[in-house]
């Protein structure tokens, strides 16, 4: 699994206009092709009588799978471009429309490739990326007494804390990153007396922390 990947911090869109050419983004996170490809119908659902409605997607943290469309424009001047701005920002999970309203001015290859990559990139500036870490799911178990205290060191120290249970005793699920766990066991030893558990879980990813 790769260690971390970036995405778009949310969904919106962003408009240029390039020799009398509208060029509107629409970006938006995907979890899945499915999304993706449901986004851009969206897209273009919304766009009926614009003269292309070109997209391109990342899905998987190891970007496994890559799609773009030139939607009509000459082969390789849209939806590549703007592929390679997704992949030049390391982008992930991310899908983008470039809806073009023609302005009566050709740009030429050049200036098409220029532009729906530009476009996509400005888009990116725009709306902002956040980066996404792996993290190690992690249950910890501790006794009514400590767990209040327990609950703030582990917020107060940034740790990823994604729920608490009480029961008989109280259940911490945290994300941990690989390279702090022997840190944190010990550290959880030193804070708890011993007295509270560990168990390691499967891997997921969570918001990276500056």
């Amino acid at each position: 699994m790769q260690e971390q990947y970036r995405t778009v911090a949310r969904a919106g869109v962003h408009e240029s206009e390039i020799n009398r050419s509208r060029f509107l983004c629409s970006l938006a996170p995907a979890a899945t092709e499915e999304e993706a490809q449901d986004f851009v119908a969206r897209v273009r659902k919304e766009h009926p009588t614009a003269s292309h409605n070109c997209f391109a997607y990342v899905i998987g943290a190891d970007a496994s799978v890559q799609k773009a469309s030139d939607d009509g424009e000459p082969g390789g001047t849209a939806g590549v471009p703007m592929l390679q701005m997704l992949m030049r920002r390391e982008m992930r999970y991310v899908v983008a429309v470039v809806t073009r309203y023609y302005g009566g001015v050709k740009l030429g290859a050049g200036g098409l490739i220029r532009a729906y990559g530009g476009v996509v990139g400005e888009a990116l500036d725009a709306l902002g990326t956040l980066t996404r870490q792996r993290f190690r799911l992690a249950t910890i178990h501790v006794d009514h007494q400590r767990a209040g205290k327990l609950e703030n060191d582990l917020r107060a120290t940034g740790r990823d804390v994604r729920e608490v249970r009480y029961a008989e005793a109280v259940t911490l699920e945290i994300g941990l990153p690989d390279g702090d766990v022997e840190a944190f066991t010990a550290w959880l030893a030193d804070t708890t007396a011993g007295t509270a558990t560990l168990e390691l879980g499967g891997e997921a990813y969570g918001d990276a922390t500056a």
